[in-house]
């Protein structure tokens, strides 16, 4: 029998490589998705995606979801407390999980933070992408067919014109050398809306953009009307 298991999802193209591997691999079966909201913005936290859209994402792709809301500028105690009320829910659904997967590639510390995190929640992580090549899994993610948006962009990495941009091989070329392909190190974020494991594609426009903390530039993506990919 399969072990179930939650997803920490944000959106982006690294938790959605992450779920189609959960999904090929018959050790697991994927009971939900997990998400973090910034509460007040409606937003996903750090990727700035509306929550609309993450609902949207989900619905796409026919999975349950749990949210862990937390206040903006949330401290990490008020961040765990948030994401161990969501793995507790997870549980009232599903008795048996005790696992959750991330997305992350090769940050040490960043999956150090987790493990010590789980471990007091007497939880299990897994890391379906650990130490894979970036490039590779970025061209991986084009090929395969799936679309993202750079919804966030850290200025002191990248140029700003980056935010707002199609996640795919002319942005890939374009990158500068120090830039990882996958933005691992907090280069940029994106939002997936269409793909392999899409129902539908989601129909997005690009809004308003937007410079916080005078760092980090925001495309404030937007529900289209049309009733396929937007590319506007």
């Amino acid at each position: 029998m399969s072990t179930p298991i939650l997803l920490a999802w944000s959106g982006g193209k690294d938790s959605t490589l992450a779920l189609e591997r959960l999904l090929d691999d018959p050790q697991w079966r994927v009971a939900g998705l997990l998400t973090t909201v910034t509460s007040g913005y409606e937003r996903i936290a750090i990727h700035g995606v509306r929550r609309s859209i993450l609902h949207a994402q989900v619905a796409a792709l026919g999975l349950p979801l749990i949210e862990a809301e937390i206040p903006p500028q949330a401290s990490n105690e008020i961040y765990e407390a948030a994401f161990a009320g969501a793995l507790t829910r997870a549980c009232v659904r599903d008795p048996d999980i005790a696992h959750i997967a991330f997305g992350d590639l090769f940050l040490a510390d960043v999956r150090a933070y987790r493990e010590a995190m789980l471990a007091r929640l007497g939880w299990g992580g897994v890391y379906p992408l650990w130490s894979e090549d970036t490039s590779r899994l970025a061209r991986h993610f084009i090929d395969r067919g799936y679309r993202a948006i750079l919804s966030c962009v850290d200025t002191q990495q990248l140029g700003a014109d980056f935010c707002g941009r199609e996640f795919d091989a002319s942005l890939l070329a374009e990158l500068p050398t120090s830039c990882d392909p996958c933005g691992e190190n907090g280069e940029f974020h994106t939002c997936v809306y269409a793909g392999p494991l899409w129902r539908k594609p989601l129909a997005l426009k690009r809004g308003e953009r937007v410079l916080r903390d005078g760092r980090f530039e925001y495309v404030d993506l937007l529900e289209s009307s049309i009733d396929n990919a937007s590319t506007n």
